[in-house]
Order: structure tokens, then C-alpha cells, then sequence
């Protein structure tokens, strides 16, 4: 009896030490983003580029065309703007897609890219078991169209949604938010597969991070390299919404809401949800309350981190 106590300690010692192994090892994942709408894709690709926990398999660029400051080479125009950011960070070893400049123009039909194309060659190099997580801060263009190319990438992926407006006391669910609505036909697409494991930050709960310009700047202004970049880049930018806020004394920091939620699960709560009724009924996961204190608090501790 004494030895079978002992087998079975054994075992579940071997077993913590092998879960806490599995869980420190860094997150494979694929950042979506449409870089060159706003300011926080920016500002939370940094964040991700520089966290130990995340493995970034590459980062391609989405399209944006809803936004009325949009050209017709949105995609291209974040492209670009990854770049900058590749080579401010000094990171060459972080490969940069180019993702499509078109929407889907309908359920069936893929918008084929560099960025889908690398989103399979990527996703067959892992499993159901240890699949490759995507983290979607635009449109969903770029991942569905991957799927639609290939759909046996599905078992291997896991996807990360920055998006619509939901009230989890109801259940209720907005489409009408920018980043659903630059693509209606592939957020659909994923919330109608049920194979996909999918959960979703929604606007409704990364509103809420919001950093002010005075900290910006006191973290960043005149500090050189990656730190100017950003900080001129919430100067520079056009905002076309909350004219209530001239001077852009605050800026919502919606995508770096979902990547501070990967990196530290911790610091965010998921609940599981039925799919909107217009929706394939399965169960999805919502992101329903965030940390922010703890969240705002560790961006800028990581960055002071690699701005000399």
C-alpha cells in the first residue's frame, strides 16, 4: 500500500512539473493587425515583440477599408509600419506578411494573400495538441481566408478575436464595431465553424484600457528609437472619432488588451457563450473583465525595460 502511495506521489509530482514546464514554455503565435488604422496595434505590438512568453511566428498586415481615412492599400500601409517596427526593435528573425487589401466578398470564396498562405504553411506545423495560436486585431480577412484555402488547418489553430460588442448579462451581441465590420462574411465564418477553438476580447471589455498622454509621455517622449516612434505616432495620427477629446489627452487601448491577456492570463477573466442566435450554435469563450491597473502597469514596466 506504502508503495503504491508513493508511485502515485511520484506521479503527480512528474505530472505538476510537466504541466508547469508546458505552461512556461513560450506561446507559438501568429499577430494579425491592422497597423496602420490607429495607435494601439502599435503600441501592442511592441508589447508583444519584446514578452518572453510569446513565440512570434510572424506578423502580417491587414486591410482597414471601412475607415474614412483609408486608401485603397491599407494593407500595405500596415505592412509598412511593421517593418518600422521590426527594425526599431531590432528584430530581422520575425518574418512580415503581406495580408490582403480585399474582404471577402462572400462566405465561400478566400481573398488569398502572402499572410493567408503563411497562416497554413505555419499552421501544419502544429497540432490539435499543440496548435498555433493567431491573435486577430483588425478584420478577420486574412485568417478566414487561410481557412477557406485549407480548411485542415482548422484542428490545428486556436484564434484570438479582438472584437463586436457583447453584454454577458444577456448575451447579447453588437456586429456593428469597426473590426467586424470591415469583414461581416469572416467573422461569421469563424463563429460558424464548430471545429474552431475561438475566444473573443470584445470591445465592450478592452474599452476600458485606456492610458493617458501624460504617462505616454513621461515614458516615452524623447527617448529615441521605438519610444518616439510611438509617441509620435499618437501625436501624428488623424482621429476621426471622439472629437470630444481634441488635444488626445487619452487613447483606448483596445489590442494591447488582448495581447497583455495571452501574455498574462492571469490578469483576465473568460467566461464561456452561445454564439449569436444568427450564428452555427456552439459554445465560444469571451474575454469579461480585464485587469487594468495590473495591465497598464506591466506594458510600461516592459517597456522601460528597452528604452535606453
Amino acid at each position: 500500500m506504502r508503495l503504491v502511495f508513493q508511485l502515485s506521489l511520484a506521479l503527480c509530482l512528474f505530472s505538476s512539473s510537466a504541466c508547469a514546464q508546458s505552461q512556461s514554455k513560450p506561446l507559438p503565435i501568429i499577430i494579425d493587425a491592422d497597423t496602420a488604422n490607429e495607435v494601439d496595434d502599435l503600441f501592442a505590438l511592441v508589447r508583444a515583440i519584446i514578452a518572453p512568453e510569446l513565440d512570434i511566428k510572424g506578423i502580417t498586415s491587414a486591410q482597414f477599408h471601412i475607415s474614412p481615412l483609408a486608401s485603397d492599400t491599407s494593407a500595405l500601409e500596415s505592412h509598412k509600419i511593421n517593418q518600422d517596427i521590426i527594425r526599431l526593435l531590432e528584430r530581422p528573425d520575425i518574418p512580415l506578411l503581406l495580408g490582403s487589401n480585399e474582404w471577402l466578398k462572400d462566405a465561400e470564396t478566400p481573398a488569398p494573400s502572402e499572410a493567408s498562405q503563411f497562416i497554413i504553411d505555419q499552421a501544419h506545423k502544429h497540432s490539435a495538441i499543440a496548435p498555433l495560436h493567431i491573435a486577430i486585431l483588425g478584420p478577420c480577412t486574412n485568417i478566414a481566408s487561410a481557412i477557406l484555402q485549407d480548411s485542415t488547418i482548422v484542428p490545428k489553430i486556436y484564434v484570438h478575436y479582438l472584437g463586436f460588442w457583447h453584454t454577458p448579462e444577456t448575451n447579447v451581441y453588437n456586429k456593428i464595431e469597426f473590426n467586424s465590420g470591415n469583414d461581416f462574411f469572416a467573422v461569421n465564418l469563424l463563429l460558424n465553424n464548430k471545429d474552431l477553438r475561438f475566444d473573443v476580447m470584445t470591445a465592450t471589455t478592452s474599452q476600458h484600457l485606456v492610458f493617458d498622454r501624460s504617462v505616454m509621455e513621461n515614458h516615452l517622449k524623447g527617448k529615441g528609437g521605438i519610444a518616439d516612434y510611438l509617441s509620435d505616432r499618437w501625436d501624428t495620427y488623424e482621429r476621426w472619432f471622439l472629437k470630444d477629446d481634441p488635444k488626445k489627452l487619452k487613447w483606448i487601448m483596445w489590442d494591447v488588451a488582448i495581447l497583455q491577456a495571452l501574455i498574462h492570463p492571469h490578469l483576465a477573466e473568460k467566461e464561456t457563450f452561445d454564439t449569436p442566435s444568427e450564428n452555427t450554435k456552439r459554445e465560444i469563450e469571451i474575454y469579461t473583465k480585464i485587469d487594468v491597473p495590473a495591465m497598464e502597469a506591466d506594458y510600461w514596466k516592459s517597456l522601460n525595460e528597452i528604452i535606453k
